[in-house]
């Protein structure tokens, strides 16, 4: 799941101040789950700068509207007959929403209403933990389903380092060494001879370096 966290008010205050008609956006998928972008979020960010401007004797139209999702055309197109009536949009999807949105309605200005985190996992309520960083060359199968890259710190592919301690990160007594958590795995697993084969050069070619990626299913592609 895509995680995001709230920009804080004072930012979006900031960034709306040119326009005089807003709307605010949210995504009804990982952002929602995140308790970031969802609809009741869209409620709350529009309420409150509705109150700033009434304390401030400002006038601005703040709207609200939630899509399914915002990096789908098909449900981006749903707002087409209101976005004319809006000076810019605030969206609160990740990263990869707004950027969507920006391509299908090219003169309106797209503000970002949350910053992108991660790639993670729902531990409890409020806490999510990131798991992937999409690098494009998965590792899993090596390393018990644990990823090195997005969670050991040095990204090490053949761990653990040096400065692992009781199965803890250098970096923090309250972080899981990566490779800690790799071996006691793998051992369940019964299967440590995986963690004897010394791993290949990874090819980071296909991370983030790489530029934008793009990914096609030849049995789903019309």
């Amino acid at each position: 799941m895509i995680i995001a966290s709230k920009k804080p008010i004072e930012e979006i205050i900031q960034e709306i101040t040119p326009y005089s008609r807003i709307l605010i956006l949210g995504c009804n998928e990982c952002v929602t789950v995140c308790e970031a972008g969802g609809k009741k979020e869209v409620e709350v960010l529009a309420s409150a700068l509705r109150i700033f401007c009434l304390s401030k004797d400002i006038e601005k139209t703040i709207g609200e509207h939630t899509l399914e999702r915002q990096c789908d055309h098909e449900y981006l197109e749903e707002i087409r007959n209101i976005v004319d009536d809006y000076d810019a949009i605030v969206s609160l999807a990740c990263g990869v929403g707004v950027q969507f949105a920006a391509e299908k309605y090219l003169t309106m200005p797209l503000i970002p209403g949350v910053n992108t985190v991660c790639l993670g996992a729902n531990e409890d309520r409020g806490l999510w933990t990131e798991r992937c960083q999409a690098c494009g060359s998965c590792v899993l199968a090596r390393t018990g389903g644990i990823c090195p890259v997005s969670r050991c710190a040095k990204r090490v592919l053949n761990g653990p380092c040096g400065g692992s301690t009781n199965g803890k990160c250098e970096i923090s007594k309250d972080t899981d060494c990566a490779w800690q958590l790799i071996i006691d795995r793998l051992k369940a697993l019964d299967k440590m001879e995986e963690y004897e084969t010394v791993a290949p050069v990874k090819d980071w070619s296909t991370d983030r370096a790489g530029g934008p990626r793009t990914v096609t299913r030849e049995d789903v592609k019309i």
